[in-house]
């Protein structure tokens, strides 16, 4: 099994390192990673500047190619110009905190996934569903168990899964069950400061949220201690709308 690892948070951060431990015991894992932080830069691509990249070292030892881009960008460079061949799985993770809800349009974890399901790739994002728990090991063993999964799947390529652990030792997990994306709502603010020269600027603080407390939503799945897999889709299409407008009034000329 061939796998391409990456991430938001950084090809540095602890979280995509642990995964990427997992992952090797099993499969051929390729490791092309933002050089820094990419959080909450949903699917942007770099075009009006140059992408370089470099050679990354971890206790001594190659441990990947660091992109100076976005997520996405890490994930077509290194199908277009660092894998000799398509892998079998795209991997992104661990993010540190959790992709649910709304958030999965900004992340940049779910994004490299969604690119890798776009260009035909089985693909998972995987997020430690808390920004104040450090053991990234749990949700390492997660990943890797449905990266096996997916791999054994009968299922199209393009095939999107996004998985959110939560903050429990592994042994202390119920398990996984199926999620849908949650309606859960973020409240924002901003703190509101002044620079040394006086000038107001803006820094958003909030963390505040209504849950969703649908059974099958994903945070909630998540606060109950269990392992929420969201399939996802990057064709943002309305359908059940545009069935309803199609059946009413299919067109006409503009007066």
């Amino acid at each position: 099994m061939k796998i391409l690892l990456t991430n938001d948070d950084g090809i540095y951060s602890d979280g995509i390192y642990q995964l990427y431990l997992k992952l090797s015991e099993f499969a051929d894992v390729t490791v092309v990673a933002p050089l820094t932080e990419q959080s909450a830069v949903g699917h942007a691509i770099t075009i009006y500047d140059p992408l370089r990249t470099e050679e990354f070292y971890r206790y001594g030892k190659f441990f990947g190619t660091a992109v100076k881009g976005t997520p996405a960008d890490c994930v077509k460079i290194a199908l277009s110009n660092i894998l000799a061949e398509k892998p079998d799985l795209v991997v992104s993770g661990i993010n540190h905190g959790a992709n649910v809800a709304t958030n999965v349009i900004y992340s940049g974890t779910v994004s490299a996934a969604t690119e890798g399901a776009m260009l035909g790739i089985k693909s998972i994002a995987v997020s430690l569903a808390s920004k104040r728990y450090r053991n990234f090991e749990p949700a390492a063993k997660v990943g890797a168990f449905f990266a096996k999964k997916l791999y054994n799947m009968n299922a199209d390529n393009g095939m999107l899964l996004n998985i959110n652990v939560p903050s429990l030792e592994y042994e202390d997990l119920k398990g996984w069950k199926y999620a849908i994306q949650g309606d859960t709502k973020f409240l924002d603010s901003f703190a509101v400061r002044e620079d040394p020269k006086g000038n107001r600027y803006f820094w958003l603080t909030g963390e505040e949220y209504k849950r969703d407390e649908r059974e099958e939503s994903d945070d909630y799945v998540i606060s109950r201690g269990y392992v929420s897999v969201t399939p996802l889709m990057f064709d943002m299409t309305h359908h059940g709308l545009y069935n309803k407008l199609k059946s009413t009034e299919d067109g006409g000329e503009i007066n």
